[in-house]
């Protein structure tokens, strides 16, 4: 913590001085600072593209951790979690392993930036219970999780808060003693996603219900302000027990002073937010709580400022308000801050060590594998991905009694697609000519492993259903422009694309299922023309579908869940691809990677004005010049700055 008088701080807190109504010696302004969702991305550097990047990286994020912190007479840093996994120095640690006496390279750059209390996120879970150990206890501040038990003798796994006392200082500079507690939450759905981790060895509880309990408890032991740090998002439906996204539920609970949250990859308070009951975008409170989300890999810093009188001998919050600052000005296309050289030399060798593990070769393709149109038509970053785990799948089964003989299908979905619309850069791009490690990652960014599923032809239309819903309903006589993807409600890596079969999309009509898989529309269908070796696929017929453990094991999606699992390989998806691309070059000299155009939108008859958005770079524009298989004419930019394409879906292109 620093304690610095600053004319700035002055100015900051004038606002909340205003409305208090209290002197200045009553008066203790307290900034809590907050990093989330790093994602390993220590570095302002694009792996995958090879080259720097102004807009990631927490060498970046320092340095506004840094303005954010002088500003304040009594600032907080706190970092919500998600660090140990999601870019190539994630995976080039993971690869080596993690020695006694060793830091991980994103420790070596926190423990420059003097955080008070690091929390879990649920891929610090990725690489299993004795990596996450190792990695952290190297850490100089402490670790806190509420919600993980231990699943032998039912305790706590982790420290659940932290209660700290701090001499704060007023407005006048004089200091009074205030204890700050904090504590630290994950989403209970860690034990599907790293089932093969932490199944026997931990369990998850509810984010809300442990909230109920513990803060009370942090209270009656002195804590004057409590600070939540859930690795978890926002939803707006209504609460139930176990659920991913619990933020809006903490909101709610008594006791709660602010809410440094994540996992997301979104900003809040952002326009994104504006129709969640009770959330006050301009003052970044949900329900009266300050609140704030940090983007992802360090794009933003979270601030939030709080007002603390003492009322009736106690310090309570009187107001309070948050935003999130960026590191770089989408709109001028500019840094706004330089990296931190302390840093940036602090991460140099792992920073090399990293460049060179990505850089290994591994193959050869054919052609390009660019995302771009990825949401519109079959797509060769996915197609690759499903011919990998499809061989991968029939090798396992030779020789099953059981297996043997079923169809053998696959699904993968777009990782890079955009984001959340939210970054116009975010695609996969991956050259024609030698292939590396470096774009095996690129098209498979998660350390999932593979399971293969055992699936009903009923259920797999149902499961084609869900994924469908990635689309709008487009009314094919309307005259005003509509817009294709479903952004708002649903997530691209939730758009499984099944290879193996063949079938078309009718988006004219309704989703059956919500995003998060609900059936809405049950008389609904959008998936047309599905078949298999040219005949329709009857709803008894059993075939084997080759997914990852996230999907297998979430039940969320139809033909999902452990009953349906027929065996889970001990590979990772990403090293299946890389096996796989390099296995088929050394046969036959490269890998073909060409989408096979096993599904597609069903034409729509009529003058629909159809709108897609993408990448905005000229090579996108080639591409799909080249490439897309709808005449599509540019419209011009959004204001995240995606290109706008309007696409005309009454016949392909010949």
């Amino acid at each position: 913590m620093r304690l610095m008088p600053s004319a700035v701080a002055t100015a900051v807190v004038a606002g909340l001085l205003a409305t208090s109504g209290s002197a200045f010696a009553d008066t203790v302004n307290l900034r809590v600072i907050e990093t989330t969702d790093i994602h390993t991305n220590v570095m302002d550097y694009d792996y995958y593209k090879n080259k720097p990047s102004q807009k990631i990286g927490l060498v970046r994020a320092a340095t506004v951790v840094k303005q954010a912190r002088d500003e304040a007479k009594n600032a907080l840093l706190v970092d919500n979690g998600d660090l140990l996994q999601g870019s190539p120095m994630g995976d080039y640690m993971a690869s080596k392993g993690i020695k006694p006496g060793e830091v991980h390279p994103v420790y070596k750059a926190m423990n420059l930036l003097d955080y008070e209390v690091g929390n879990i996120g649920n891929h610090e879970f990725n690489y299993g219970l004795a990596f996450l150990k190792e990695s952290i206890n190297d850490a100089n501040f402490p670790y806190i999780n509420a919600n993980v038990f231990d699943a032998e003798t039912g305790e706590h796994y982790f420290d659940p808060y932290l209660i700290k006392e701090y001499q704060l200082k007023d407005e006048d500079g004089d200091s009074h003693t205030i204890k700050v507690g904090y504590i630290g939450f994950v989403p209970p759905q860690i034990m599907t996603w790293d089932k093969a981790n932490l199944e026997g060895k931990v369990i998850a509880k509810d984010i809300k219900q442990t909230a109920e309990k513990l803060v009370p408890e942090m209270k009656a032991k002195g804590a004057d302000v409590v600070v939540a740090i859930p690795h978890s998002g926002v939803s707006q439906a209504p609460y139930k027990a176990m659920a991913e996204d619990s933020v809006y539920y903490l909101s709610e609970v008594d006791g709660i002073d602010a809410i440094a949250f994540g996992h997301s990859h979104a900003v809040f308070p952002s326009d994104d937010f504006a129709n969640i009951p009770g959330a006050d975008i301009e003052k970044g409170t949900i329900n009266g709580v300050a609140s704030v989300m940090a983007g992802r890999w360090g794009s933003h810093v979270g601030v939030i400022d709080l007002n603390l009188e003492q009322v009736d001998g106690q310090w309570q919050v009187v107001d309070s308000e948050a935003h999130a600052r960026p590191i770089f000005d989408r709109a001028s296309g500019k840094a706004l801050v330089d990296a931190d050289k302390a840093l940036l030399k602090a991460v140099e060798k792992d920073h090399n060590a990293t460049r060179e593990f990505v850089n290994q070769p591994i193959g050869q393709a054919n052609d390009v594998m660019y995302s771009y149109l990825a949401l519109l038509q079959d797509d060769p970053t996915v197609q690759i991905v499903n011919l990998a785990q499809q061989d991968y799948v029939e090798r396992m089964i030779q020789g099953d009694p059981d297996l043997a003989e079923l169809p053998v299908l696959s699904a993968a979905a777009p990782f890079k697609a955009g984001g959340r619309k939210n970054d116009p850069s975010n695609f996969t791009e991956v050259e024609a000519g030698q292939l590396t490690f470096r774009n095996a990652a690129d098209l498979y960014l998660y350390p999932n492993t593979l399971v293969a599923l055992k699936v009903s032809g009923d259920e797999l239309t149902q499961w084609l259903e869900c994924s469908a819903g990635q689309f709008n309903q487009i009314d094919p006589n309307a005259k005003q422009p509509q817009t294709l993807v479903n952004w708002d409600g649903f997530r691209t890596y939730n758009f499984d694309v099944i290879d193996g079969v063949e079938y078309q999309i009718d988006i004219t009509q309704p989703a059956r299922y919500d995003g998060d898989c609900n059936e809405v529309n049950p008389d609904a269908s959008r998936i047309v023309n599905l078949t298999y070796q040219g005949k329709p696929v009857a709803p008894e017929q059993t075939f084997l579908v080759a997914t990852n453990n996230y999907r297998a094991y979430s039940a969320k999606f139809p033909g999902t869940g452990s009953d349906h699992i027929a065996f889970a390989a001990p590979d990772e998806n990403r090293t299946v691809v890389a096996n796989y691309i390099n296995r088929v070059s050394d046969e036959k000299g490269q890998v073909t990677v060409s989408a096979d155009n096993n599904w597609s939108i069903a034409p729509i008859k009529g003058d629909a004005i159809v709108h897609f958005e993408t990448s905005p770079s000229e090579k996108a524009a080639q591409f799909i010049e080249q490439k897309g298989r709808w005449a599509m004419t540019k419209a011009g930019k959004d204001d995240v700055g995606f290109a706008v394409y309007r696409v005309n879906l009454s016949q392909p292109r010949q």
